[in-house]
């Protein structure tokens, strides 16, 4: 009876985890939140776009002409995280602190553009701009994927 009730318990809480998921944030200090639109025509405009999911999830499908420059996180997901174990190379991004700059993940439920944007603006970056809906929303207008 233990067993059952166990494994009743495990499947339950399986069944439900991505319901547990949290958001990340609506709101960023530093940067501006971007609509899969606005994005849109930045990056068509010539803004760097970032892509900062793993190199598979970029090598599965990615926004096009993004660039891939994971963030490999450590922290908890919560706003005032502390990145100091996360990995993320700033270096890959424009030499220029004041140039516009794109970075997306995995929707809303990805925290890793979030804090890749939070790590920017910290690192002096005051042209940050985070599309917060990230791939799955740009897949799903039908925007050009790769």
């Amino acid at each position: 009876m233990n067993r059952t009730m166990l494994a009743a318990a495990t499947a339950a809480f399986l069944i439900s985890s991505p319901a547990l998921a949290i958001d990340n944030p609506s709101t960023i200090s530093g940067a501006a939140i971007v609509s899969l639109d606005q994005a849109k025509s930045m990056i068509e405009s010539g803004v760097p776009v970032f892509d900062v999911r793993s190199k598979n999830e970029y090598a599965e499908g990615h926004v096009v002409g993004a660039v891939n420059v994971p963030y490999k996180e450590r922290s908890p997901k919560v706003a005032d995280f502390d990145g100091s174990n996360d990995k993320f190379d700033l270096s890959q991004l424009p030499a220029d602190k004041g140039a516009k700059v794109i970075f997306y993940c995995n929707g809303i439920d990805c925290w890793k553009s979030y804090k890749a944007s939070v790590t920017a603006v910290g690192a002096g970056y005051t042209g940050v701009n985070w599309m917060r809906d990230g791939y799955p929303g740009w897949k799903a207008k039908g925007y050009p994927v790769k």
